[in-house]
């Protein structure tokens, strides 16, 4: 027999073996006795505001340091053309991005860094509410940090955060939701049901996506609880708050025959990113590495831990939200604002010492401080412009080459603009094959002195035809078929330099239609197109 101790808690052999254990990843229990946790009067762990603060900074610094390094991405440059096309809805979106692309470019006189600036405040905001929903599951200090760093530094929150997009703002907002049902969840403080409700009434200003989030979550409170959630009043006065503040949109979409339905059949029949197929494999790449660790075992954690049981709902979400756009053909990125409580379920039971001993050690912080380290080089821009082609960024982040390449389309439009004649040139029109190219013509080629752009693709078609009074025509694409029937003179004038880049942008050839036969009225009837 061992020999025991004064106290009589077992054999000293077991103690020793025991803080030989611990000495990696520091138990919340010992951290406790230690007086580093202190408790508020719910009993909660004290936030760890300024640990977890710096983890958001140092995410935060990132995404503002590499704002400027290539350019635009297509689709900010969409924003801001929409933003001087403000209505109560778009083909492909509610009205929130444009109106605050078309703010902030007012502002800022056009100013990228600014552009970037609000979705690099929003990632920031977005680590901080992901450590409250750890101190929320009774995580300390370690728990709330490596939630912290997990939110910060995985690639599907870099990404988004790295320019004005719709993710951006979705990302957050389903974070804070998450949060707001979490401590609704231990405190039944009604309240914060009023404000989830407020927070989505926002997200569908952005994008229509958190519908089915809120559809999973009912499903999943239905069945494993807390069912007394669907009976609060809170909640659906919520709801409607969000269904009347989203009418102006609705009404829009349905006075435009619904494009925002067709629009979702056209993504999933994109099949980008491999489409179902590499929905699996490309989720894990948007959770990161060691972070996707935190993230399974916060998923198994949610679905067995007793002591988790009440958010169980959450892990249910999370799976059925997957099995909802894996077999619709959704993009990952869809599923990522469910990744917050997930990571924080993970990093509470890691912190607390649980798992295999080699997990723990995954969490250990030269681990977690290097993964975030090559989440950063695989997910911003960080590389020089010569070598971005030759690193596995492209494929983890697609839209990063197509920044680089703006300057050679705008190049290409302006040398065939100038092939013109006079008076030609007063009288001309430029119209793109794809929405990315007319935005870029419209914000970048202002300063160069290029007409209004146009295009038929998705939401640039619903912004209107040229003018029947315009003359020739800049197409900017290779689909020149479309337009050719209706020009007695269709020649090739100039093509945009090659290089790293995305068909749309790379050798896009610009062609010189004149001797238009017909109105643009009746063209731009059957010219619209959504994929």
């Amino acid at each position: 027999m061992g020999v025991r101790t004064k106290t009589g808690q077992g054999p000293v052999e077991d103690q020793d073996k025991e803080r030989q254990e611990t000495s990696a990843i520091l138990p919340e229990e010992k951290e406790e006795k230690e007086g580093a946790v202190g408790r508020d009067s719910a009993g909660l762990p004290e936030f760890a505001g300024r640990w977890a603060g710096a983890v958001a900074g140092a995410s935060g610094l990132a995404l503002l340091l590499v704002s400027t390094r290539y350019g635009f991405q297509g689709d900010e440059l969409y924003f801001l053309g929409a933003g001087q096309h403000l209505d109560w809805g778009y083909a492909d979106q509610p009205v929130l991005l444009p109106l605050l692309a078309r703010a902030i470019d007012a502002l800022s006189g056009g100013s990228l860094f600014a552009l970037r600036l609000l979705p690099a405040l929003l990632t920031v905001a977005g680590v901080l509410v992901a450590a409250l929903i750890a101190r929320e599951f009774g995580g300390a200090r370690r728990a709330q940090l490596l939630t912290a760093a997990a939110y910060g530094f995985a690639p599907a929150v870099l990404i988004s955060g790295h320019a004005l997009s719709t993710m951006a703002v979705d990302l957050f907002l389903w974070t804070l939701v998450n949060w707001l049902l979490v401590r609704w969840v231990r405190a039944r403080e009604d309240r914060l049901l009023l404000w989830a409700g407020l927070a989505t009434a926002l997200a569908l200003q952005g994008k229509y996506l958190i519908v089915g989030y809120w559809l999973v979550v009912a499903v999943a409170v239905f069945a494993v609880g807390p069912r007394e959630l669907l009976r609060r009043k809170e909640l659906w006065i919520g709801a409607a708050v969000s269904v009347v503040t989203s009418l102006p949109g609705l009404i829009w979409q349905a006075r435009h025959d619904w494009p925002q339905l067709e629009m979702s059949k056209v993504l999933a029949d994109e099949g980008i990113l491999g489409g179902r197929a590499g929905f699996l494999p490309y989720l894990i790449v948007l959770s990161g590495g060691v972070f996707t660790v935190v993230l399974v075992y916060g998923l198994v954690r949610l679905l067995r831990s007793p002591e988790l049981a009440p958010y169980r709902f959450l892990a249910w979400t999370f799976l059925g939200l997957t099995a909802v756009f894996l077999v619709t053909g959704g993009r990952p990125a869809y599923v990522v604002g469910a990744f917050a409580p997930l990571w924080a379920a993970g990093a509470v039971a890691l912190g607390r010492g649980e798992g295999a001993r080699w997990w723990r050690w995954l969490a250990a912080w030269p681990v977690v401080a290097l993964t975030a380290l090559v989440c950063v080089a695989l997910s911003l821009p960080v590389y020089p412009v010569s070598q971005v082609t030759k690193t596995e960024q492209p494929d983890n982040n697609p839209m990063t080459a197509e920044t680089l390449r703006w300057p050679h389309l705008i190049d290409a439009v302006e040398k065939a603009y100038r092939t013109l004649p006079a008076d030609g040139r007063k009288r001309a029109v430029v119209v793109t094959q794809y929405y990315e190219q007319a935005g870029a013509v419209d914000h970048l080629g202002a300063d160069r002195g290029l007409p209004s752009a146009y295009s038929g693709h998705r939401g640039y078609w619903y912004f209107g035809a040229p003018s029947d009074s315009s003359g020739p025509v800049l197409y900017v694409g290779a689909d020149v078929a479309k337009l050719k029937p209706y020009f007695s003179s269709v020649k090739k004038a100039a093509k945009a330099a090659g290089g790293p880049g995305e068909s749309f942008v790379d050798g896009v050839p610009v062609w010189v239609l004149d001797g238009r036969n017909e109105p643009w009225s009746k063209i731009w009837e059957d010219y619209g197109h959504l994929s």
